[in-house]
């Protein structure tokens, strides 16, 4: 998983956040990077009420282009 701590959590920007309004703080959903945004999308997948999947998925869209984040790049079995 990305590594990110509690003091690297609270110097980001609220706009890193895909629910900004709890930022910093837990069901936030940092962002800062694509990985950190896949990990997010795993999270509200498996945690989050709708709007927080949505939120997330769109701010993952919005920050690193639709269908970059949470895909695999590679093939298996190639």
């Amino acid at each position: 998983m990305a590594k990110l701590t509690m003091a690297e959590r609270k110097a980001l920007p609220k706009s890193d956040f895909a629910v900004p309004s709890k930022a910093p703080g837990p069901g936030s959903y940092p962002e800062p990077d694509a990985k950190h945004a896949a990990v997010a999308k795993g999270y509200a997948k498996r945690f989050g009420t709708p709007a927080v999947k949505e939120a997330v998925r769109k701010k993952a869209q919005k920050k690193f282009g639709k269908g970059s984040v949470g895909k695999s790049s590679s093939k298996k079995g190639a």
